[in-house]
């Protein structure tokens, strides 16, 4: 957006890289957040304090104007959000025993609360947006995460004790070396972007890297442990393929917030009854699908027992999925202002949330399933972490749609989607046998 609607006025490429690499910053931060977790603070605590950045950052985008604002708020609210979601899967996890057959439909059940504020933050910081400005809406974000600050405060007692364990602690001789690192980390940062090797045109690429090298660095930490079981280290490797599909599922599906913002502003419908709806309010069509289907996919899994598809076919169903929508695109791809019906892209995120719900909260039940005992929440880190490499993928992918043409851009990503469905299917017998009984 212009400086005159509110906005910055950053370059189009640019604005949906940092999109992006916001994005993968938000689960890159949940090593960050998973290391606390099991070797400071426990996961119930740094949960809570993750919150608390969380509120603090949308403060600073409230209050502080410009791209300082911006720049503050964004770190913020990312390293809040890694300590936040990875710990709040570990917490979920602790309330089912293992083998209990309940938990894939648990944390279905998990993702409706999720989701439920996914429908509400687009609409209400949305519209706030469009009457009185950005400013606004991030305040309003601020509120919400305080209200549910004083929520969570009350209920916290009553968790596990597991979730309050600290399953491996620092010792206090490797503290000092550890503060040493970080303060290296930050000033290593700090001096990377006065020097201009870090920009917001290759934060996206910056991101990626980083995600990757952190991703091998994690499998190589747990593989290599002395301490973990034969067991546990099969069924491990039995995540990096799932951990592949994971990152090209997530590299479609974020593009709900780069590509398919712009498509919506450019060329969607809006006009409901002479009013243009807000383009945020797109944003909002997808968590409505997951309230109402979440229950179904719940009740389905829990139905089935024992009978439902393994975790690497859901995987492939939701690449498969995502693969499809994408290539339902070409019907309307390249059409001008207000040329593709509202009811059309409806259909498309339909297809998102089925998709999504093959693979999102299943992922995250496998993650504490395939997890060694000594890395419960490193592991969750690891699903987090392919989250982090689509996210930032979609931001660099959103190049590519500014400068290709759409039947292209569109017919490419979903065909690439659609073997990667194929080949994941075609593998899941191997890789149920290195999962070791579980499914």
């Amino acid at each position: 957006y212009s400086a005159s609607q509110g906005g910055l006025g950053i370059s189009e490429g640019t604005a949906l890289g940092i999109v992006g690499a916001y994005g993968g910053a938000v689960y890159l931060s949940a090593i960050v957040g998973a290391w606390v977790a099991d070797r400071l603070l426990g996961a119930e605590r740094t949960l809570y304090y993750s919150a608390i950045l969380i509120m603090l950052g949308h403060i600073a985008l409230a209050l502080v104007p410009g791209l300082l604002g911006v720049g503050i708020g964004l770190v913020l609210v990312a390293l809040g959000s890694g300590g936040l979601k990875a710990n709040a899967t570990a917490i979920v996890g602790n309330l089912y025993e293992p083998g209990d057959s309940r938990r894939d439909a648990g944390f279905s059940l998990f993702y409706l609360g999720i989701n439920l504020g996914a429908l509400v933050g687009p609409l209400l910081t949305g519209l706030l947006q469009k009457e009185l400005g950005f400013h606004w809406g991030f305040g309003l974000a601020a509120v919400g995460m305080a209200a549910g600050l004083a929520q969570y405060q009350i209920g916290r007692k009553k968790l596990p004790k597991a979730s309050h364990h600290i399953a491996n602690p620092l010792p206090a001789s490797e503290r000092p070396k550890w503060i040493i690192i970080v303060v290296a980390a930050i000033a290593a940062i700090a001096l990377a972007v006065s020097l201009g090797w870090i920009t917001a045109d290759n934060l996206s690429a910056i991101v990626i890297a980083v995600a990757i090298i952190g991703v091998v660095a994690l499998f190589t930490l747990i593989l290599k442990d002395r301490e973990i079981t034969k067991d546990e280290r099969s069924r491990v490797i039995s995540f990096i393929p799932m951990f592949l599909g994971s990152v090209a599922f997530w590299s479609l599906y974020q593009q709900q917030f780069t590509v398919l913002a712009v498509y919506s502003d450019k060329q969607l419908n809006r006009n409901l009854l002479g009013w243009e709806m807000p383009v945020s309010w797109i944003n909002s069509i997808n968590p409505i699908f997951i309230i109402i289907l979440s229950g179904v996919f719940a009740a389905m899994w829990t139905k089935l027992g024992d009978r439902q598809p393994p975790a690497p076919v859901k995987f492939a169903l939701a690449c498969l999925g995502m693969g499809i929508a994408f290539l339902l695109f070409l019907v309307t791809a390249g059409g001008g202002e207000n040329s593709t019906p509202m009811l059309w892209m409806v259909l498309i995120l339909f297809i998102f949330t089925l998709s999504e719900l093959c693979l999102s909260p299943v992922g995250m039940s496998l993650s504490t399933k395939l997890a060694p005992e000594k890395f419960s929440t490193q592991m969750i880190a690891l699903f987090y972490l392919s989250v982090s490499l689509g996210s930032a993928l979609a931001g660099e992918l959103a190049g590519l749609y500014t400068s290709w043409p759409e039947v292209q851009y569109f017919g490419t990503i979903g065909a690439i989607s659609i073997v990667l469905g194929v080949a994941l299917w075609l593998g899941s017998k191997p890789i149920l046998r290195l999962m070791r009984g579980v499914r």
